[in-house]
C-alpha cells in the first residue's frame, strides 16, 4: 500500500502518517513543526497558509516567511472587512516579504442572488459566512494536501481542546499555535518588532467582517465580539461537512 492514496482529487494521508506528523507537533517547537511541513518530503509546496491579517496573524505569518515566504498564503477577502484589515495585509504582505498572498474573493454572481443588498449578515449570518468564506475557501485549498491556521486554545471556550493536526474533508489541518498562550503572543511580537493590528488599540482582540465585530472587555474570551448578541461562534471555515 502506497504512503499516499489519491481520492476526490486530494492527497490523503493515511493513518500512520497522520500518527507521525501529530507526534512531530507535541515532540518540537512550533517554528520545527512548521520546517518539516514546509520543507519536508510530504508537505513542500502542498500546503498552504490561510490567514485573515487579524489581531494575531503576525506570529504565523513571521514564522512562514522566515521559512518558505513562498508559501501560499490564502486571505478571505469578504467584501465586509475593515479598512483597517486590508491596510494592515499590506503592511505584513510587505514587511514579511510575502511572495504568493491570494486574495480570495466571494462568487459575484452567488452573491448577488443571495444578497443582492448587502445585509445578509443581518438576515442570514450563517449563510453570508458561507457564500463569503468558506465556499471561496473551499475552491481556493482544491490541489493542496495541507492547511495551516493560526488557531489556539486560549480563544474561546470551543477551542480549548484543538489539536495541532487533525484530518478534515481528506485534507490535513494544522493548528501550529494551538498550544501558544497570550503572553507567547505577546512576547513573540515584541522581539521580533511586529506591528500590531491598528484596531487592537481600540479593543478589538479578535476581528472578522466589520459589521459583525464587537470590542470586547479584559475579561471576555478574545472571540467574545464576533457575532455578539447571537449563539454564532464561528464563521464555517473550521466546521466541514464531514471529518476523516
Amino acid at each position: 500500500m502506497s504512503r499516499w492514496t489519491r481520492a476526490a482529487d486530494q492527497l490523503v494521508a493515511g493513518d500512520a502518517e497522520m500518527a507521525a506528523l501529530a507526534a512531530l507537533a507535541e515532540s518540537t517547537d512550533t517554528r520545527g513543526f512548521l520546517e518539516a511541513v514546509l520543507a519536508g518530503r510530504h508537505f513542500a509546496g502542498r500546503t498552504a497558509v490561510v490567514t485573515s491579517f487579524g489581531a494575531e496573524s503576525a506570529v504565523l505569518l513571521h514564522l512562514v516567511a522566515g521559512i518558505e515566504p513562498r508559501t501560499p498564503v490564502i486571505f478571505l477577502e469578504t467584501g465586509k472587512l475593515f479598512p483597517e484589515t486590508l491596510a494592515y495585509r499590506d503592511l505584513l504582505v510587505e514587511r514579511l516579504g510575502l511572495a504568493d498572498v491570494r486574495s480570495v474573493k466571494p462568487d459575484a454572481a452567488a452573491l448577488l442572488a443571495a444578497d443582492p443588498t448587502g445585509d445578509l449578515w443581518r438576515r442570514d449570518p450563517d449563510r453570508c459566512c458561507a457564500l463569503r468564506k468558506v465556499e471561496p475557501l473551499a475552491r481556493a485549498l482544491q490541489g493542496f494536501a495541507a492547511w495551516i491556521n493560526g488557531r489556539k486554545r486560549y480563544q474561546a471556550e470551543g477551542r480549548s481542546n484543538l489539536p495541532l493536526a487533525e484530518r478534515v474533508d481528506g485534507r490535513i489541518k494544522l493548528n501550529p499555535l494551538a498550544n501558544w498562550t497570550v503572553a507567547d503572543v505577546d512576547r513573540y511580537f515584541v522581539e521580533h518588532r511586529l506591528p500590531r493590528h491598528p484596531l487592537e488599540e481600540k479593543g478589538y482582540r479578535s476581528i472578522g467582517c466589520e459589521p459583525c465585530t464587537t470590542p470586547t472587555s479584559p475579561d471576555e474570551d478574545a472571540r467574545a465580539g464576533r457575532w455578539r448578541g447571537s449563539e454564532k461562534t464561528e464563521c464555517g471555515i473550521h466546521f466541514p461537512a464531514t471529518r476523516t
